[in-house]
């Protein structure tokens, strides 16, 4: 009997550290555009089986994913945070609402122009959160930092 138990127990606590070494890897860049603009890319690799949220996810669903910029008096951007993946769109019964999310990766895409010939950064971060078909993990915080040159 004490072995069943230690082989459920041990089983238990090899899932729990599975997942919790289960988030997205996330890779940054700075294409430069003509004139002093640029595309800064942040790109969103989940893992295998498991997928990632639209910013456009609606409100009483998932969490969806949200790009905090900090100020630079330098920097300006120029519309939303643009997104270009695999999109999927379903009703949830779980939420009851429409739910948006990626498969595989997602390159979130943000318009800057840099004030003058200039080097500088932007940096903010990006709440996310990831989910597979089971189980969904908490909501993350990502801090980033891109080169502008």
């Amino acid at each position: 009997m004490k072995k069943i138990f230690f082989a459920i127990v041990l089983v238990m606590f090899i899932g729990v550290v599975n997942a919790q070494g289960t988030k997205i890897t996330w890779t940054y860049s700075a294409k430069k555009l003509a004139g002093n603009k640029y595309e800064l890319h942040m790109i969103a690799t989940p893992p295998v089986g498991w997928h990632i949220y639209s910013q456009n996810t609606p409100d009483g669903g998932p969490v969806p994913t949200t790009f905090k910029f900090n100020t630079n008096a330098l920097v300006g951007r120029s519309g939303k945070v643009k997104e270009t993946g695999k999109l999927v769109n379903y009703f949830d019964n779980n939420f009851k609402v429409n739910v948006k999310y990626f498969q595989g990766k997602v390159d979130f895409v943000q318009i800057v122009t840099v004030k003058g010939k200039i080097k500088t950064n932007v940096s903010g971060e990006i709440e996310s959160m990831i989910c597979n078909d089971r189980t969904c993990m908490p909501p993350t915080t990502e801090k980033f930092n891109i080169a502008l040159n």
